[in-house]
């Protein structure tokens, strides 16, 4: 073996130093500067050292420091041979590393091989060198812009293109990041070498590790996505085998941002990598704590592989770079940026540029809690320097320099960071009041015993104790019974290795709130649970469940092991959970004034009319909060419209704030009436009534405040609004109207009479005449609404949706979007909506088939062929006798969709919130993810609601489903072991029977607001437009088997007959033929359009894989809300899952 000259390198006793570490992850330039030029330096960070061996670090990775451009902080490296010369010298960097592993602690760095700097001899030797020359060859070139399509862009905020001209060398170079840093060529193998030849150079100068910089884009080939090729394990394998025969003890630490078990390749067999990031893991750590929900770190955890012998997961909760939303579903991106992203300056490429504290607003306990998982989770935890102190960063800078700030020291001058002048500084130091150096420093939190350093000293000193448990140990989850906690035992390693380690317990409360929960700890019946920061020793185990209350954001530590002799018991602090509120009242809810009504809406008489919020949202229908637990009700804002001194309505914005989850806004639009007009609303609309109001006092004022929408003044006011494109101040910002195009005069629209729908719907809406229909919107969120977004978008490319013609928005002080209030669009004369128009068809068929059933068995030609294969080929004239005119309908409709299809893909590429993206493999990988957690969360929701289900068939069905569990996420892998080559586009979101009305010979698609119940943002996500297509299919099924409820309760059949049986059969061949012509009509219409892939078997895997989602979803909301009706979604399911006895 290998050893250095001007350093003699010391290993540790153990090779695998690295699974038992505690990572400190810093950049040079930012730690501590000793010179004084206003950057950090390698003599600087030695005078450091004592503070990071006294913090408990065992490890140092230290960012690149190579000599560079430093437009990419030094990831774009000019020469990997030295030291960039602002850093120090090379003398100092060896005497640095001499220092570190004094203090044993060990040096890791970056070897940054994808790429270099433009500026690197290397590259201006290429560029001046002729194509196809041995010097060109270094780097990846092309005449053509068009290669490799499928290769995603990663910086899509700052490139357009992963290729860029040279005008010089007069060819396109390849580069997956920055256009000024190209992408080496390892299938040259002089590239190879000459990677191999830096990596001998840094360890004669006695560094112990690398990290593989953006390791998994090291080769190109056509056809593929440019990831996790075959060729790049096979250089790794070759770079491992180098590096373990020249040097001891070393190792390779990879930065492969994928999914888990692409990352797990990384480990090879032992021979690639012995580290890598499990970068999936991150990102869930921050979605559990604010859905305060275990389920995305055990479902991430369960897909994660063992890694290899003697291998390890990296840990960490920030580092240098953004908090990289790359390894989440679209639905979880759009969570995280609601969550911990609302200023758009927080976010960047596919993430979010924050630290650690600020990200969780600077709450200790919650801090504390991050951590704590951090190091007890299996691997090797890495921390970010500064966030041991809770330091904050700065938004405002540019690209990710906001969390690259100089370290807080002291609350000198430049946070003791540098002598220099201030504005000599490579960054400012953090002077926003609430992480201002003044206040945040370490020589602050020196002295204070309770500060966050202290706390974080304590852990890892901890942690360091059961080092090998920690670092090396297995994991079995516990389930406690509630799903706001998590819990799981660290098991010692196999192998008496003399430690004497213990089983270490861990339960985390993820929610704000206290929580109870019970573990089922039989296995270690008769020990005790000993608290391990304090070594309280708790009641024994026994083999009845054990109990805990734990306060917000809590967590223990446990060693399972035998209660000492004396048992020194600590008082526990009692944790009462939060009280339920009341349910609601069956009478209107009653509010007292002093004076006249109107005194509620300010001072006093609000926060009266604010405690029977609660009360009146829960009557209304619109209302999606029911089923959770109200924390506390506001009005954020009152806007009046009308004339000033007697406003005809109220627009009230109402927060409401949940125990769990999410606040939300409502929108409710109110007015008052009184003495005959009161009775006359109570007896003829009283679901319009809202509340009794109980005048007291000299100018008392009695009556019924009620919704403002079922008045018709109210109503005109509102189209008028839209109309005049009036503005009326609020408290809080102003309500705007706007009109896209002409809607007559004042005098015209004031003779149209208002008449609202009384539709069970999320929204609420006027009709005005036979021209115009406007929706309010009842749940409010920034920005405007999919279903205006489309309508506009949608005007002039097709005929059968509504014109939009204006819409009513609400404009908060500050904010850049306005929200939408309500929409205008032409009112379409219409015979009713497709779900009656089917129901009626289906009716008709029922009668036929009960009287004339051999008739129809004969027309139906003997097939099992599922719909998607009927629908290659031109229905047969058979099933159109069987089924008569409807048939040509739903083939018409199919028709209609493809057309909004078509419409919604016709978008440019410069229109980013319409351009059509491809399928890639990450997005596969993506989407698969997504379902899997709907899957298993469905299945765990029906787990916990059997109890509802009183038919016992039904119940086994279920019961059978959830032990399936395993079989339904295979079938959904296919989605990411496939390679699908299609489009993701805009899509209507909402898609079935009730979205359409009949104007009498065709179809007109209406609300492409979205599930309503989904966050806005999750609604303008591009997915398949084959969702659009499931969620039809699945309304095709859901009005057959009401059709055969109908006839039951009518009693033309009867359930379990023969006749009964004979029904079912038959109209499940009305839905398999009805479904095949709506698809028949769809493929049709759209042959040849990318968005269906071109492969029918690919068609039929997206295909199966939305419904399956959507019957899943289905059987949970029918299993808490009809239980009656489950035998829909399960024979769905059923049909999917190819069970012989779907039905």
């Amino acid at each position: 073996m290998s050893s250095t000259t001007e350093h003699q390198y010391e290993p540790f006793d153990d090779p695998q130093w690295y699974r038992d570490a505690v990572i400190y992850s810093l950049h040079v330039r930012s730690f501590m500067d000793a010179d004084g030029d206003g950057m950090g330096d390698f003599k600087g960070l030695t005078q450091r050292l004592d503070y990071l061996q006294d913090l408990g670090v065992t490890a140092l990775w230290l960012l690149p420091f190579y000599p560079s451009p430093g437009r990419d902080d030094g990831y774009d490296i000019a020469d990997y041979n030295d030291i960039n010369p602002d850093f120090g010298t090379l003398r100092q960097f060896k005497r640095f590393v001499k220092a570190a592993h004094d203090r044993g602690m060990k040096i890791i760095t970056e070897l940054v091989i994808n790429h270099t700097s433009d500026q690197h001899p290397w590259f201006e030797r290429a560029v001046a060198s002729p194509p196809g020359s041995r010097y060109r060859d270094w780097y990846v070139w092309s005449d053509h812009a068009d290669k490799w399509p499928e290769v995603r862009i990663i910086f899509q905020d700052f490139e357009t293109s992963n290729w860029t001209w040279h005008p010089e060398a007069e060819q396109y170079y390849w580069h997956r990041f920055y256009h000024h840093q190209p992408d080496l060529n390892f299938d040259n193998p002089e590239v190879r070498q000459a990677v191999k030849d830096a990596l001998d150079r840094w360890c004669e100068l006695g560094v112990d590790a690398f990290r593989l910089d953006a390791i998994p884009y090291l080769y190109e080939r056509e056809g593929t996505n440019g990831e996790n090729l075959p060729e790049t394990h096979a250089f790794l394998k070759e770079l491992r085998a180098h590096l373990d025969s020249k040097w001891d003890g070393r190792m390779f630490l990879a930065e492969a941002n994928q999914w888990p078990e692409d990352a797990a390749e990384y480990f090879g067999d032992g021979d690639e990598c012995h580290m890598n990031f499990h970068f999936p893991l991150m990102p869930r750590l921050f979605m559990a704590v604010s859905q305060e929900d275990r389920f995305p770190i055990i479902d991430i955890l369960q897909q994660t592989p063992e890694a290899a012998d003697g291998c390890q997961w990296a840990l960490f909760l920030r580092n240098h770079d953004e908090l990289t939303l790359e390894m989440v579903t679209d639905e979880e991106r759009d969570f995280m940026y609601r969550a911990y992203a609302h200023d758009p300056r927080m976010r960047i490429n596919l993430g979010i540029r924050r630290r650690l504290a600020p990200l969780l607003a600077n709450d200790r306990r919650l801090i504390e809690l991050m951590n704590s998982l951090l190091f007890s989770m299996p691997g090797t935890p890495v921390i970010y320097y500064g966030d041991e102190i809770g330091m904050g960063d700065n938004i405002y800078l540019g690209d990710r320099n906001g969390v690259r700030t100089p370290m807080q020291w002291t609350a000198d001058r430049n946070a003791g960071f540098s002598s220099a002048n201030p504005q000599r500084l490579f960054l400012p130091v953090v002077i926003d009041p609430e992480y201002h150096y003044e206040t945040v420093n370490v020589e602050w939190q020196q002295h204070n015993p309770r500060s966050l350093l202290w706390w974080m000293k304590r852990l890892l000193a901890l942690r360091k104790r059961h080092t090998k448990t920690f670092g090396r140990g297995g994991i079995e989850f516990v389930d406690p019974g509630n799903h706001k906690v998590l819990a799981f035992v660290r098991t010692p390693p196999d192998g008496d290795d003399g430690s004497g380690e213990v089983p270490v317990l861990v339960v985390a409360n993820l929610s704000r709130h206290a929580q109870a929960c019970r573990l089922d700890l039989s296995a270690h019946d008769g020990q005790s649970l000993i608290e391990m920061f304090g070594r309280t020793t708790f009641p024994p185990i026994t083999d009845q469940g054990y109990g805990l209350t734990l306060g917000p954001y809590q967590f223990y530590w446990f060693a399972i092991e035998r209660a000492p002799s004396r048992l020194s018991m600590s008082r526990m602090r009692d944790h009462a959970l939060t009280e339920p509120l009341n349910d609601p009242h069956d009478g209107v809810p009653s509010v007292n004034v002093s004076g006249e009504w109107n005194a509620l809406l300010r001072g006093r008489g609000l926060a009266r009319l604010e405690a029977v919020l609660p009360d009146v949202l829960a009557r209304q229908r619109w209302f999606g909060g029911k089923a959770r637990a109200l924390r506390n009700v506001t009005v954020s804002d009152v806007a009046p419209l009308g004339a000033k001194d007697d406003p005809t309505l109220h627009i009230l914005i109402v927060h409401v704030e949940y125990v769990d989850g999410e606040p939300e806004e409502y929108v409710l639009p109110i007015t008052f009436a009184d003495g005959e007009e009161a009775g006359r609303l109570a007896a003829t609309s009283p679901g319009a009534v809202l509340a009794e109001v109980k005048g007291r006092g000299a100018k008392a004022h009695s009556g019924l405040l009620f919704d403002a929408l079922h008045d018709p003044r109210a109503a005109s006011l509102l189209l008028d609004t839209v109309n005049r494109k009036r503005r009326s101040r609020t408290g809080s910002g102003e309500i705007v109207g706007r009109r896209d195009t002409a809607l007559g005069s004042a005098a015209e629209l004031a003779d149209l009479e208002p008449a609202l729908l009384r539709v069970e719907q999320s929204n609420t809406s006027v009709r005005f005449g036979d021209r115009f229909l406007m929706k309010m919107v009842r749940k409010l969120e920034p920005g405007m609404s999919p279903d205006v977004e489309i309508g506009r978008y949608l005007a002039g490319r097709i005929d059968h949706v509504p014109e939009l013609l204006g819409t009513l928005d609400y404009q908060p002080k500050g904010a850049k979007e306005p929200r939408t209030l309500a929409m205008l669009h032409r009112f379409v004369p219409n015979e009713g909506d497709a779900w009656v128009y089917t129901l009626d068809e289906l009716e008709r068929f029922s009668e036929r088939a009960v009287t004339d059933g051999e008739e129809i068995d004969r027309l139906f030609p003997r097939s099992n062929d599922p719909p998607i294969r009927l629908a290659r080929e031109p229905i047969p004239d058979a099933p159109h006798d069987a089924i008569g005119p409807f048939l040509g309908a739903a083939q018409l409709l199919g028709e209609r969709t493809a057309q909004l299809h078509l419409a919604l893909a016709a978008a440019g590429n410069d229109d980013r919130a319409f351009a059509a993206e491809g399928f890639t493999r990450l997005y596969q990988r993506s989407v698969y993810q997504s379902m899997r957690n709907a899957v298993r969360r469905g299945l765990q929701s029906s787990r916990d609601s059997l109890d509802s289900i009183t038919d016992e068939g039904a119940r086994d069905k279920i019961v059978e489903l959830i032990a399936r569990e395993h079989d339904i996420l295979e079938l959904l892998r296919r989605l990411s072991t496939e390679r699908i080559d299609t489009l993701r586009t805009r899509i209507h979101g909402d898609f079935h029977l009730g979205q359409v009305l009949c104007t009498g010979r065709d179809f007109v698609l209406i609300d492409f607001e979205g599930e309503p119940a989904r966050p806005l943002g999750e609604r303008r996500i591009k997915r398949s437009p084959l969702r659009d297509v499931a969620g039809m299919l699945r309304s095709f099924q859901y009005a057959t088997y009401s059709a055969l409820q109908f006839q039951v309760e009518r009693g033309t059949v009867e359930g379990g007959t023969t006749s009964y049986e004979a029904l079912r059969q038959r109209l499940r061949e009305w839905n398999r033929w009805v479904s095949a012509a709506y698809l028949h009509g769809y493929f049709t219409a759209a042959d040849g359009h990318p968005f269906v892939p071109a492969d029918p078997d690919h068609t039929a895997i997206l295909l199966d894989a939305f419904q399956l989602e959507k019957a899943l979803y289905e059987l949970s909301y029918e299993m808490n809300n009809r239980p009656e009706w489950v035998g829909i979604p399960l024979a769905g399911i059923a049909e999917i899952l190819g069970d012989e006895e779907a039905t």
